[in-house]
């Protein structure tokens, strides 16, 4: 999850950049590289950082993750000239039945609603949404219909297992009764870029929130199973 989330955030930020860039005018190739790599350069400047960190450290997962990330720009950009294949997030607020659990959640992800949804992995998902009117041009697909593969995680509250320590080694939480496990979901989307306007503030506007997944009836599978939500985040 980590590692989606780093290749997303650079998605984001290298396609912020590249539209920024596209508005000073300068020619198409020049606007899509130095855009679309901001992203990896600006985080491998903090991977510098962390490197000299005992607590986080240099991570070439990490690096992989970013230039990923701004490589599915680059690399649509460049052949389409549009992205048919959008990164996308969505995130809800998780909140337990067992106080302990909120507590826990409190402590390693934030009680804020702004750390909960940059840290808690357990509420969130991350999203390939593919419009299908670019690929099928003669079908009768509306061209905003997108259709989504998403992914996410349940029972983390953990790096690597569900037990906290304290500074002198004792455990102060174990919860390794619950089940960690990922989450697969299948939804429609809409994408925002294909709806027509003539107002250019609108048509930027539509770009950036286009990596953001509308909520909307979703297909999980996740422990074997499947099950449908009315509306899935």
């Amino acid at each position: 999850m980590d590692k989606i989330g780093h290749a997303y955030a650079v998605y984001a930020e290298s396609l912020l950049s590249m539209e920024l860039w596209r508005w000073t005018g300068i020619s198409r190739k020049k606007w899509i590289w130095i855009g679309g790599l901001s992203g990896p350069i600006y985080h491998t400047a903090i991977e510098v950082l962390d490197g000299f960190s005992a607590e986080w450290g240099w991570s070439w997962g990490d690096i992989g993750a970013n230039f990923l990330g701004s490589g599915v720009l680059i690399a649509q950009q460049l052949a389409w000239d549009e992205q048919r294949i959008q990164f996308k997030f969505s995130v809800h607020k998780k909140t337990y039945k067992d106080h302990s659990l909120n507590q826990r959640s409190d402590e390693i992800f934030g009680s804020s609603r702004p750390e909960r949804f940059l840290k808690d992995y357990n509420g969130q998902t991350y999203w390939l949404s593919t419009n299908i009117k670019s690929f099928f041009p003669k079908s009768k697909f509306p061209a905003w219909l997108n259709i989504s593969l998403g992914t996410g995680t349940e029972g983390l509250f953990g790096a690597n297992e569900n037990i906290g320590k304290d500074e002198q080694g004792n455990i102060t939480f174990d919860r390794t009764d619950i089940k960690r496990y990922r989450q697969w979901y299948l939804s429609p989307d809409i994408d925002l870029t294909k709806i027509k306007t003539n107002k250019k503030g609108l048509k930027l506007a539509f770009r950036l929130l286009n990596i953001i997944k509308i909520p909307m009836p979703t297909l999980e599978f996740s422990n074997g199973s499947f099950k449908v939500k009315a509306i899935g985040f």
